[in-house]
């Protein structure tokens, strides 16, 4: 037997905690986020499980030209005043209602230049129904799905939708916040 050396030990304690940490990760991260998503207007793509394992989450869909469009403000300060104590925001465009743009160009113009949206938003895709996106699909089968555009749904760190409310109630209410610091506390 070939006895290791210290460089050859540290790299197996290395790759041992690198493979620990990646199951303690799967474990945490319910399968229906480790999907990959195309960011609004971009070509990048993000999971939700890599960023957002374990981190409580306040997911919404959106459509750029709602009456409710003027949420985003609110959603923007959720995600300012919660990031640092780990939430995470995360907005889905969609077209399921018949409101959102008809480019993804003028949606992210909508977004991020008129509201000056900084949490992730998503390329549109489906929210209701069986053609709904697989995170949907997982938070619809935990709650209802959408009625509307800007319904909002707070999912805790172990991705267990806790809290769902339709557009009607803002990003600012105090019903969505408080639902928001339990769940930050609890992180």
């Amino acid at each position: 037997m070939m006895p290791y050396g210290e460089a050859d030990m540290r790299a197996l304690i290395a790759l041992t905690l690198m493979l620990t940490s990646a199951s303690v990760l799967a474990a945490e991260c319910p399968a229906y986020l480790n999907h990959d998503l195309r960011k609004l207007h971009s070509s990048e793509s993000v999971n939700l499980c890599d960023m957002a394992a374990g981190k409580p989450m306040l997911v919404v869909n959106t459509a750029s030209r709602c009456g409710f469009t003027g949420q985003f403000d609110g959603l923007e300060q959720v995600h300012q005043e919660y990031r640092d104590q780990g939430l995470v925001v995360v907005g889905f465009a969609s077209n399921d209602f018949r409101q959102e743009a008809d480019s993804e160009a003028e949606a992210a113009s909508v977004c991020f230049k008129n509201y000056g949206v900084t949490f992730t938003m998503i390329a549109p895709t489906a929210v209701t129904g069986n053609a709904a996106n697989p995170v949907f699909q997982g938070i619809n089968s935990q709650s209802s799905q959408p009625r509307w555009n800007f319904h909002k749904y707070v999912l805790n760190s172990r991705g267990e939708v806790v809290g769902a409310f339709p557009s009607r109630v803002k990003p600012d209410s105090p019903e969505l916040r408080s639902v928001v610091e339990r769940v930050v506390a609890e992180r």
